[in-house]
């Protein structure tokens, strides 16, 4: 069976789509190819997000941001999740589309950063128990 193409889009690729990258890849194993991107990319993970993976034992560093142009390839997607990107969210050929509305922690203190970190755990585990 093909594993599912999941892509998690936000504003600056720094935060919220790469922690959902990243635990997509945690739960989803060999089931998922997870990929993110950002509307306006800000070019960095951001280190507040490297912290908080790193204390569940995920390896943010080795992510880099990107922007939609650079995911196009991949496409069509089963899912393409949005979160906090509005108007700029761009349309990317997906059997599903989905919008989270997650707060974005980057100007968070580290607990709050990791509150929306295990939010964002939390919708990833929902969604693939949701998948066909």
């Amino acid at each position: 069976m093909e594993p599912k193409k999941l892509l998690f889009v936000c504003v600056e690729n720094s935060n919220r789509s790469q922690m959902s990258q990243a635990f997509a890849i945690i739960h989803g194993g060999n089931g998922v190819q997870a990929y993110s991107a950002g509307s306006k990319p800000s070019g960095i993970v951001n280190p507040k997000a490297i912290a908080a993976m790193k204390e569940l034992g995920y390896d943010l560093s080795t992510h880099e941001s990107k922007s939609l142009q650079e995911v196009e390839a991949f496409a069509p997607f089963d899912v393409v999740v949005t979160m906090g990107c509005g108007d700029a969210c761009p349309w990317m050929p997906a059997k599903q589309f989905i919008d989270w509305q997650i707060p974005d922690p980057k100007h968070m203190e580290p607990a709050d950063f990791n509150k929306v970190r295990d939010y964002i755990e939390t919708l990833i585990k929902e969604l693939l128990s949701s998948l066909p």
